[in-house]
């Protein structure tokens, strides 16, 4: 009976493995959002999960498009799914062959990390050492280094 106990604990103890999902990347919206089509045919719109790019109006928000285009666009993808967010976009972390693309987008100082939503905390290593090197966002002037989130409060005279 006890090792039946056991075996009921450890099977429940283990974690589950999360859903993956591979696709090519067909569009990029922002510095974290694309679309991709699975191989059944299935359009996803993807926002990546744990980031934070700016806002394409924002200082560095082109340049932040741009970088994650570099990375994905055109190829495959595989997405390992973290759940959807508030615009039902399909929220994931995201490998392009051997690459973490959200650790590279914070790696070079094109996205924050999204304290908000953060489960890998590396990646707030990742971003101290990219302001370190003042990559990316941490190049430009300090008030032009503000995140999407607090930048979105503001009022941008029809810039958005």
């Amino acid at each position: 009976m006890l090792r039946y106990l056991f075996a009921a604990l450890l099977i429940t103890a283990m974690p589950v493995a999360a859903e993956t999902i591979d696709c090519r990347v067909i569009g990029i919206a922002d510095g974290n959002t694309f679309s991709c089509r699975t191989d059944e045919g299935e359009r996803l719109r993807v926002r990546m999960a744990e980031t934070y790019a700016p806002e394409l109006k924002q200082p560095y928000g082109s340049q932040a498009r741009q970088a994650l285009s570099s990375y994905v666009f055109g190829k495959k993808v595989q997405l390992t799914i973290k759940g959807r967010d508030e615009q039902n976009r399909t929220l994931a972390r995201v490998r392009a062959g051997d690459i973490d693309v959200n650790s590279q987008m914070v790696r070079t100082g094109s996205a924050w990390a999204y304290r908000g939503q953060l489960d890998d905390r590396t990646l707030l290593d990742l971003e101290a050492v990219a302001r370190e090197f003042r990559r990316g966002i941490w190049s430009l002037h300090k008030t032009e280094q503000q995140p999407p989130w607090e930048w979105r409060k503001e009022p941008h005279s029809g810039m958005r």
